[in-house]
């Protein structure tokens, strides 16, 4: 009995908080929970800041999901709208950036940090404070977050008369408007009609997901690196793309210090976008007798995508086979679509971001 009870114990103390999987939306008739987040304008913002608002809205958000994409701009209208007559909007990320996987990134060119965070609301020019939770996850917790978009309005008295979506149209025109006439309602100084509603979107990346990331990233490194030979006729194909993807080709050698610097970025785009649309080819420069230490830096970097030695007696053939806007210096790096068009050159070491955005943009949202 004493082991049984030992065993018993042993897994109640490993086991997860219930919450981090289970969490339980504020239920409507609530006070707000209190909270004090820095924002992406570098300053902190409390409950009471907003204190003055006839309405308040509070919209947990996220920069990698496709179905918080796709309401950005309905969140910034409703802020634009609705700010003469009262109403304050406010979005906070909930999320863990480190319990979030590459390939949940296969959307998005920016991740969940809060320097990602200050990227997107500075290039989407974000009218409203776009807070961060990911660190505690406290605010996150009190709300009882589901996903990524989810919805909290309060009235004047900052009692919660609605949570859920802010409307059914996510991914196509909406039919319904849940949030917007929950505002109205409030605004007339009536019940708001439809005052929950189901949470369509990306689970919340609570904390305790951070061991499955490193699952993750430990099976994605055991992954066979190879390097195999090509050459002008072979790159020739290769550039022609015959296929339904987008190729992503970078052309470096061992001796290219801004090559080798690139790497890990490289492997990290291919573990977000690889998949049906988009695979990744290394070409190395390096001469045949370098094949061992050129598979031997592939290794290091984990870089499990189509690895080549460039085997041509003459390079400048070669050069021409691959691409004729080349200028010849290593790095350089094409993004091909299907059928052979070049939609992305860049000559010299690249841009992450630039490039995650040209790899997104050809790929296609999911809205």
């Amino acid at each position: 009995m004493r082991s049984v009870l030992a065993i018993l114990s042993l897994l109640t103390l490993a086991a997860p908080a219930v919450f981090a999987h289970d969490p339980v939306p504020l239920a409507i008739g609530s006070k707000a929970p209190d909270f004090r987040l820095p924002g992406v304008d570098d300053k902190d913002h409390a409950l009471a800041d907003y204190a003055s608002a006839k309405v308040l809205v509070v919209y947990f958000t996220c920069n990698h999901c496709p179905t918080a994409q796709a309401y950005q701009t309905r969140i910034a209208k409703l802020h634009d709208d609705y700010k003469a007559r009262g109403v304050a909007v406010v979005a906070i990320s909930p999320n863990d950036p480190k319990a979030l996987t590459l390939d949940e990134l296969a959307y998005s060119d920016l991740g969940d940090t809060f320097e990602e965070m200050k990227i997107r609301a500075r290039d989407a020019h974000f009218s409203y404070p776009y807070l961060y939770d990911g660190e505690t996850q406290e605010t996150a917790k009190a709300y009882g977050v589901l996903a990524t978009p989810h919805v909290f309005i309060f009235d004047e008295g900052r009692t919660l008369r609605y949570q859920g979506r802010f409307d059914d149209g996510e991914f196509k025109a909406p039919t319904t408007h849940e949030a917007i006439d929950a505002v109205e309602a409030l605004l007339a100084g009536k019940p708001v009609k439809v005052a929950t509603t189901r949470v369509p979107g990306c689970s919340t990346k609570w904390s305790d997901k951070r061991a499955n990331v490193a699952k993750v990233n430990a099976r994605w490194d055991a992954e066979p690196v190879e390097l195999g030979q090509i050459d002008e006729v072979s790159v020739a194909e290769l550039v022609k793309n015959d296929t339904q993807k987008y190729r992503l080709i970078n052309l470096w050698a061992t001796w290219c210090g801004p090559c080798v610097e690139e790497l890990d970025d490289l492997v990290s785009m291919n573990r977000m976008y690889r998949g049906p649309k988009f695979e990744m080819i290394t070409i190395s420069l390096d001469e045949p007798e370098k094949r061992d230490e050129a598979l031997g830096v592939l290794r290091e970097h984990h870089a499990s995508t189509r690895n080549f030695l460039i085997h041509a007696e003459n390079r400048d053939k070669f050069a021409d086979a691959l691409d004729k806007d080349w200028p010849g210096p290593v790095p350089y790096t094409m993004l091909v679509a299907p059928g052979g068009r070049v939609v992305y050159r860049k000559s010299g070491a690249f841009d992450s971001l630039e490039l995650k955005r040209a790899i997104v943009k050809a790929l296609g949202r999911t809205y």
